[in-house]
């Protein structure tokens, strides 16, 4: 589960970038090479197919998404109990 939310942030995100051009230049300045980063940019690949892709998995790891807020299931668990 926790997972599967962890893609659907992903895919947010992305959705969230719109434009090819916007998503080329958020993944590079997320480290990925230029050309690596427009081709994935204009991919026909559709939202959640790249959201569990190799390209944002890598990108967008679970340290960017922990220092964005993002507390697991298990994390708010062993904190609650």
């Amino acid at each position: 589960m926790d997972g599967w939310v962890r893609n659907r942030l992903r895919y947010c995100i992305w959705h969230h970038w719109k434009k090819p051009r916007r998503r080329a230049k958020n993944l590079i300045r997320l480290g990925i090479p230029n050309e690596m980063a427009w081709q994935w940019a204009y991919s026909r690949m559709g939202g959640w197919a790249v959201s569990c892709s190799p390209i944002l998995i890598t990108t967008i790891t679970l340290g960017r998404l922990k220092s964005r807020g993002y507390v697991s299931f298990l994390e708010y668990y062993l904190d609650k109990r």
